[in-house]
């Protein structure tokens, strides 16, 4: 039986579940911001083309914050327990200021967060700003590959700013605020005071934020038919909503746009951890390449490449601290860690078409003697097609620095892959094509894309794996002047302004393949 067909309008919302995933929100969260959101657009009598582009500008507008957070949790910590507190107050200029330095190096050690206040003192606030710029253009970025159009790429840059222009960054205000993220703004805090603590909750936040946070008119409007709004708000079965509001009808994608989607969701996906950066893709065709090692039919190869690119979705769910720490993971920690083929498996399942593909990514970290996770399965309850993703999923991560290990060379990596084999944990098949595949991949390297040089490259890759310029340049054995020369080279060639950016095109280019 054939899978139902794929739209856009699932692939979205899908990823509007791992914003509330890796803010710590709760599920559905912004799929209720978005009804919300649309809503008021119908009862402020606005037109179809900006209702549509608030359909996507809502779904994605926190994208950014749930995936590109290792340089968040550097500076405050556990980013879900900062995105938590982030409704406390109308948080503009000099309340904006206040709420970063009570919370700026929580966790940290008394002397290190001296140094990072001082810091923010002297550079007026410039890391912080760097972060939400990026986050913003992080949302942007996703949208414009998958073509949601220039309006919606533009209204998530401006997630940050305000009405009173008293945001981040500050460039634009009032009526220059694209009215899509504007109605998302308020939808957001509508919907999340509403479900904290009711309908009075909401009201009074928008009376209080009309005119500095909010547009006044929408404001205006919620106050004008607040009932209308909220009516049904807490049992709204909000996915089927969401997906019936589709603003391209149900038009399905064809195989070759789900598969730019994917590919998409994979590069947002290592977003998460510097150290990971193009992981998925690295997974993916190695996986398929074994898949076709092994002769497999054409749909299971095409199911083995999809899984491998969405199997790590669930680290979203994670906070960076456990990700990127440097010492061995408590018990906790490692539980924690342990849960993101669930958390993967559960957001996919929610796109009918894409359940073959939920469940085998699901099952990436299971093993033959059942000493797997998260559901612990054995023999041949694990199909073939995990198997090979398995395999796949642990040569490539082994040649992949971590910040607690460095990474292991290709014999190493080989001869681990071999022992887990007569331990009884992989397949001795699915290792035999993932190692015959390694092996066949080609060794020659076409040119640098957009006229990098090859020392460029290598400066783009360490910059994309969250080196620091000193540590890029001990790495290289260059001075550090010359790393910055070559940065601004690299950014003006690329055309982009963040290590977010830079890091998404290494991965689209092939250029971080293991």
């Amino acid at each position: 039986m054939p899978a139902p067909p794929i739209r856009l309008a699932e692939l979205v919302s899908a990823m509007s579940l791992v914003s509330d995933l890796g803010m710590g929100r709760p599920s559905e969260r912004v799929l209720r911001q978005t009804v919300v959101a649309l809503r008021l657009a119908d009862l402020a009598g606005l037109p179809a083309e900006v209702k549509s582009q608030t359909y996507y500008t809502s779904l994605l507008m926190w994208l950014g914050c749930a995936v590109d957070t290792s340089d968040l949790a550097e500076l405050f910590g556990d980013e879900t327990q900062l995105y938590a507190e982030t409704h406390e107050g109308d948080l503009g200029g000099a309340a904006m200021a206040a709420f970063v330095l009570r919370r700026l190096g929580r966790g940290g050690s008394g002397l290190r967060r001296v140094g990072m206040l001082g810091e923010f003192f002297a550079t007026g606030g410039r890391s912080v700003e760097k972060i939400m710029r990026s986050h913003c253009q992080a949302a942007s970025d996703f949208a414009e590959r998958l073509d949601l159009g220039p309006d919606v790429s533009r209204a998530l840059t401006q997630a940050f700013e305000r009405w009173d222009g008293r945001g981040v960054p500050g460039d634009v205000k009032a009526v220059d605020l694209a009215l899509p993220i504007r109605l998302a703004q308020i939808a957001d805090n509508i919907e999340h005071f509403h479900h904290a603590a009711g309908p009075h909750a909401a009201l009074e936040v928008v009376r209080e934020r009309r005119g500095t946070q909010f547009d006044p008119d929408l404001a205006d409007c919620f106050l004008a038919h607040h009932d209308d709004v909220l009516a049904g708000l807490d049992d709204l079965p909000a996915w089927e909503q969401i997906v019936r509001e589709d603003p391209q009808l149900g038009v399905p994608l064809t195989p070759a746009q789900v598969d730019q989607a994917l590919e998409a969701f994979a590069d947002f996906t290592d977003l998460k951890s510097p150290s990971r950066t193009g992981n998925s893709r690295a997974v993916a065709r190695l996986a398929e390449a074994a898949a076709k090692h092994l002769s497999m039919h054409a749909e299971d190869i095409r199911l083995v490449r999809r899984a491998a690119l969405v199997h790590d979705l669930g680290m979203v769910g994670v906070p960076s601290t456990i990700w990127e720490s440097t010492k061995p993971w408590t018990r906790m920690q490692r539980e924690r860690a342990q849960t993101h083929p669930y958390l993967a498996e559960r957001m996919l399942a929610h796109v009918p078409g894409l359940s073959a593909v939920a469940r085998c990514a699901g099952m990436h970290h299971e093993r033959l003697d059942g000493s797997g996770y998260p559901h612990g399965l054995s023999g041949t309850a694990i199909p073939l097609t995990a198997r090979v993703l398995a395999a796949a999923d642990v040569f490539v991560a082994l040649q992949q620095p971590r910040p607690h290990r460095p990474a292991y060379p290709s014999a190493k990596a080989r001869e681990i892959l071999l022992q887990e084999v007569r331990d009884g944990r992989l397949d001795a098949d699915a290792v035999e094509a993932v190692l015959a595949a390694s092996g066949e991949r080609g060794t020659a390297r076409r040119r640098p894309p957009n006229g990098l040089t090859e020392r460029e490259v290598e400066v783009l890759l360490g910059l994309a794996r969250g080196l620091s310029n000193p540590e890029i340049a001990a790495e290289m054995s260059i001075s550090r002047k010359t790393v910055s020369s070559h940065l601004e080279h690299i950014f003006t060639k690329l055309g982009v302004n963040t290590r977010t950016q830079a890091a998404l095109f290494a991965m689209r280019e092939g250029l971080t393949d293991a």
